[in-house]
């Protein structure tokens, strides 16, 4: 294998990326790191012609005298007998405007991957190559390599601040609860009470033997009943004369008629 990847960074941010096993961890696609697992260890999904492998390994980066990294790795699928391992070797060339990584090494697997065209398999691993150094030159800093390469600054000791002069709080007034009582409603009278036991027992009495429609729509007794509209004397007296009056003319006119015939 021989794979070239060009990036617009500097090739000593990537060899300190190549340093930490965070940033490693972080650039390669896809990785899922395992809780209690070392940085670089986990589950990767690859995905070649059609087809995805779910593979669970572990890979290591040392860096070498001549100044190149030697990477090896070794994973198993996780549902099959299939294994994969590989041996690379990363040399890192400044070239104007970035820097020009140089993968070469050899990679042998079996299992399900042995089954699919090497075409596809060739163009996954360089996808794959490709994602990986791209990803190593943006990873950010992990905290600690940030607080390693920040200066240490010198800090002058804080100065005391004055104590503020405590005024004594204002004496709080009386509250005007105690000063005067309230006063308590009056009590009712007994002639009020006397009324109201009195209506009370007339509707119980009232009530008694009906039914709820009937007292829904009975009239109102006692207090709220309507009181009837009074009758005027005129209208009796103009009644009680009128009838003899108009007997008497009739007895008159039929008195006539008769001594009007006889004289005839």
């Amino acid at each position: 294998m021989e794979h070239e990847v060009f990036v617009p960074v500097q090739a000593e941010r990537l060899r300190e990326a190549l340093a930490d096993p965070v940033r490693v961890a972080r650039a390669v696609p896809g990785l899922q790191q395992d809780a209690g697992t070392p940085p670089v260890s986990g589950r990767l999904k690859v995905r070649v012609g059609g087809h995805t492998i779910t593979y669970r390994g572990t890979v290591r980066v040392t860096a070498r005298d001549d100044g190149s990294y030697a990477v090896e790795g070794d994973a198993a699928e996780a549902r099959g007998p299939g294994t994969v391992k590989l041996a690379l070797a990363l040399t890192l060339t400044p070239s104007d405007g970035g820097t020009t990584v140089t993968i070469t090494g050899t990679t042998t697997a079996d299992g399900r991957v042995a089954d699919l065209p090497p075409d596809a398999v060739s163009a996954t691993t360089d996808r794959l190559l490709n994602r990986f150094v791209e990803n190593l030159a943006e990873a950010p800093e992990t905290p600690q390599g940030a607080a390693e390469r920040e200066p240490v600054r010198e800090t002058e000791p804080e100065k005391p601040e004055p104590e503020a002069e405590v005024e004594p709080a204002p004496e709080a007034e009386p509250s005007a609860l105690f000063e005067e009582e309230e006063q308590a409603p009056p009590a009712p009278s007994r002639v009020n009470r006397e009324d109201a036991v009195a209506e009370a027992a007339h509707a119980r009495r009232t009530m008694i033997g009906r039914s709820a429609e009937e007292v829904d729509h009975a009239p109102p007794r006692g207090r709220y009943a309507p009181v009837p509209a009074p009758e005027t004397a005129d209208a009796r007296a103009t009644l009680r004369w009128a009838a003899p009056a108009a007997a008497v003319a009739l007895a008159s006119a039929i008195a006539v008629t008769r001594a009007l015939r006889k004289r005839r």
